[in-house]
């Protein structure tokens, strides 16, 4: 079908186009029962013919229509539309106003407390759907929305995952799709946006909600330098930092809350085992900052003399031995 301004699907009247991307064309659209403006996602119909992506599509409208978050876009509907060449499938989504936070990015880094009030609403959006048992997979500027009024949300759960909340491991398995967009995506192997995926997402392995707090990290990391922590030309170059380099920490504006670096290393650590497990502490650690925004809280010796990390083992490395010796010695 072509979709075109001042053409209909049911009661939905397109306006314009907003975006396009691998899983649909974002339409704005009228609702003429209702009265109100809306956003479309109309599935292209060579996707609809593969079962797969058919299913992956419908899965995406149950899974958003599961979130209801003031910091997640909400979804009104999914619906099939007979056309003469055939039938649309689309879904029916809250339209909002304002610039994603690539726009905002493009004219620079933001102030830090600016960075951190935007980060602490998108933890918001994530520890909700982490809590319904979702993972975004593709969380990254384009893909949060920051209105007029200031407010939040984060878009396009599309490449999301279900996993089972109630796991007892945190490695769930969960299947790789095999359907990439040319946008910084690897086909056949993992799915994403290549300069925020986790090096376990990279390498094609199981992932769980820990793969979102990495993307956090790299969203925040990018508010606070105008950069990705691992920039690169072509998709091999970043996929190799993110497997074996670190950010550029000196990039990171100076003076800043030693609390704010602290939550990016906790974020942007390799080993997924030490990582933030849960998007809602990482929220509770940014109001943290924000009401402590020069870190006075901290007291000197806990960021300037504190011992660094091993040090206290190799200390009892070294008295130990005497230690020992004293208590064979004989009382006396």
């Amino acid at each position: 079908m072509s979709i075109e301004p001042g053409k209909t699907l049911l009661h939905y009247r397109i306006v314009d186009k907003l975006g396009e991307g691998g899983m649909g064309v974002v339409w704005r659209a009228t609702d003429t029962n209702l009265d109100r403006e809306v956003a479309i996602k109309v599935q292209p119909e060579a996707l609809a013919a593969d079962p797969q992506r058919l299913q992956r599509f419908e899965r995406e409208a149950k899974l958003l229509a599961s979130l209801n978050h003031p910091n997640v876009a909400a979804v009104y509907g999914l619906h099939e539309a007979d056309t003469p060449t055939g039938s649309a499938r689309f879904i029916v989504m809250e339209l909002i106003g304002g610039e994603d936070l690539a726009e905002h990015l493009a004219r620079g880094p933001l102030p830090v407390d600016r960075a951190l009030t935007i980060a602490s609403q998108i933890a918001e959006g994530l520890s909700a759907a982490h809590e319904a048992g979702v993972i975004h997979r593709d969380l990254k500027p384009a893909n949060v929305k920051v209105t007029t009024e200031g407010k939040v949300k984060v878009l396009d759960f599309g490449l999301a995952k279900t996993f089972e909340p109630t796991a007892a491991s945190g490695d769930v398995d969960l299947t790789n799709s095999p359907t990439m967009t040319s946008a910084g995506t690897m086909v056949g192997m993992i799915l994403g946006t290549a300069a925020y995926m986790s090096p376990e997402q990279a390498r094609g392995r199981p992932i769980d909600r820990r793969t979102d707090i990495w993307a956090f990290g790299a969203v925040l990391f990018e508010m606070l330098t105008g950069r990705t922590p691992f920039p690169g030309e072509v998709i091999s170059e970043i996929i190799a930092k993110i497997i074996e380099r670190e950010p550029d920490w000196e990039t990171l504006p100076a003076p800043l809350n030693p609390g704010v670096r602290r939550l990016l290393e906790r974020c942007l650590t390799k080993d997924a085992g030490r990582r933030l497990r849960d998007a809602a502490d990482v929220r509770i650690e940014i109001d943290d900052l924000l009401a402590d925004p020069k870190g006075e809280r901290l007291a000197p010796a806990d960021t300037e003399n504190a011992a660094p990390p091993g040090s206290a083992s190799r200390t009892w490395t070294r008295v130990l031995p005497w230690a020992l010796a004293d208590l064979a010695a004989p009382l006396g």
